[in-house]
């Protein structure tokens, strides 16, 4: 028998429910592994082990009065929380200095829903500070590192949520996603990342990056897993204004279906394979793993045809205007003044550029300069408002695509994990990393990130994990876990654990 920390979610809540073990048990062996791992991988800023233990006890006295996980489909589940999401009385850094000791006097709405499903929410992961970067460098605490190989980043922004599932520590963890930040880790973790449409779920509790594309996501081993976790976490909120009135359906069920359709299970499902994304440069093993993914699709049943995305070549362009710009906006309430870290100054304003300088990192300040830059006088309309404007045509590229097909399939990212410091003193590189990923935050469309192979290892290097993209039609999250889990089922990739699990 597996040991209870490399079980899946859903094989937790069948043990659980068979009261085979107990919560406490479960919790137990996260907090075992977290020991035995952490100290190299580096995924958990803190954690509060007596709360979580009082919160896996309070499940063993539901699971004893008869709570099923019908009801409560979390229940005496461990999941761990990115640095960015409110948790009460637990501190919010959002990796960087500049909050000081802060702590939450509130929960984020994501966390009221994964409590009231009866999830020991535990943890505080890494991240890149206020979810700016791509490989969870920019953290000004600690640096974490991918468990298949602890010379490589693990993927940003929430590299700690990726790193903390890959390596078992827990069977679930929750992240935020901006313009990669959940579907880039996943696929250099070898695990699954969702990122739901735009006001799915809600962004009341989220530390603001850039408000119109951040979006809250799972991270799980099994497509099943990601599918429950998003159900639970979705749905109107009337304390975010971008929080959107649609029907959250039972993905489950919709999974249950597709999985008695047989050994053709996508017949008649039509998948786009986007001439702009397959671009020269595209590593040699990456290209490999995405040509035999479309084959996996076809044996599947689907019908896979080319479609286009024209303004693609400028969604990066597009994104690293409107994210600053919203940055400099978001972060302008960090001052020294109202919470967090302050340096005492002659005067408020010098008070505040000192605080602001001491606090930031330099990748925060390169954004907040560059931000404000295109929202100055003079600039707005030449790069803003333009930004905005190609944004739209972005939008409606996907919007022409989903009426020909059900999904859009991607590379995730363009190569495996690179090292540690490789891309560090090379912002526009780093940038790169999410060639693929920043479209489905501009056009406010869903996606997920699952494994697909792994690279060939060679001397001194071994094998890395490699993602596929799957993107969706707006609120398309069912048909597109519905796809996501025939591919994963007819694959071995999510069955592989990282060699620290």
């Amino acid at each position: 028998m597996p040991s209870l920390h490399r079980l899946t979610l859903s094989e937790l809540a069948d043990r659980l429910g068979r009261r085979e073990c107990s919560a406490v048990e479960v919790l137990q062996s996260s907090l075992d592994q977290i020991a035995r791992v952490d100290g190299d991988v580096r995924a958990f800023m803190s954690f509060d082990a007596a709360d979580a233990r009082a919160q896996a006890e309070a499940a063993d006295r539901e699971l004893a009065a008869g709570v099923t996980h019908a009801s409560k489909p979390l229940l005496g589940i461990p999941v761990a929380l990115k640095d960015v999401l409110a948790h009460r009385g637990q501190p919010l850094n959002c990796s960087s200095k500049i909050l000081g000791n802060y702590r939450s006097p509130y929960d984020a709405t994501v966390v009221e829903r994964l409590k009231a499903a009866g999830a020991v929410v535990f943890g505080r992961l890494n991240m890149d500070e206020f979810a700016m970067g791509s490989s969870t460098e920019t953290s000004a605490f600690q640096r974490t590192l991918n468990p298949w190989d602890l010379t490589r980043i693990p993927g940003g922004s929430s590299g700690g949520c990726a790193a903390s599932v890959a390596a078992a520590m827990v069977p679930v963890s929750v992240g935020s996603d901006t313009g990669g930040s959940i579907r880039q880790p996943a696929a250099l973790c070898g695990v699954v990342g969702v990122k739901p449409t735009y006001g799915r779920v809600s962004r009341y509790g989220l530390t603001a990056f850039a408000s119109s594309l951040d979006q809250i996501g799972p991270f799980t081993r099994t497509v099943r897993d990601a599918a429950l976790i998003t159900g639970v976490i979705s749905g109107q909120d009337r304390r975010d204004s971008t929080s959107v009135p649609q029907p959250v359906p039972d993905y489950l069920a919709a999974l249950n279906r597709a999985a008695a359709a047989g050994s053709r299970p996508l017949a008649g499902v039509r998948i786009g394979l986007a001439k702009e994304y397959m671009i020269g440069g595209l590593d040699a093993e990456v290209d490999a793993a995405m040509k035999a993914s479309v084959a996996k699709f076809v044996e599947l049943g689907a019908e896979v045809v080319e479609v286009s995305l024209p303004h693609s070549d400028y969604a990066a362009a597009t994104y690293y205007i409107i994210a600053p710009a919203e940055a400099s906006a978001n972060l302008a309430r960090f001052d020294g003044v109202r919470y967090g870290a302050r340096v005492e100054g002659k005067d408020p304003a010098e008070m505040n550029s000192r605080t602001r300088g001491a606090g930031f990192g330099a990748e925060v300040k390169r954004r907040i300069i560059l931000g404000t830059y295109v929202l100055s006088s003079g600039y707005y309309d030449a790069y803003y408002l333009r930004a905005q404007k190609v944004r739209t045509l972005i939008r409606q590229d996907f919007l022409n695509a989903f009426e020909k097909v059900d999904a859009i399939l991607t590379p995730t990212t363009p190569s495996a994990a690179f090292r540690v410091g490789e891309k560090s003193d090379d912002p526009l590189q780093m940038y790169l990393s999410d060639i693929f990923t920043i479209s489905c935050n501009l056009a406010g469309i869903c996606g997920i990130s699952i494994p697909c192979g792994f690279t060939q290892p060679k001397p001194g290097v071994p094998r890395l994990p490699l993602g596929l993209q799957l993107l969706g039609k707006p609120f398309g999250e069912e048909s597109m876990f519905q796809i996501a889990q025939a591919y994963e089922q007819g694959t071995p990739w999510h069955r592989e654990l990282s060699p620290l699990s």
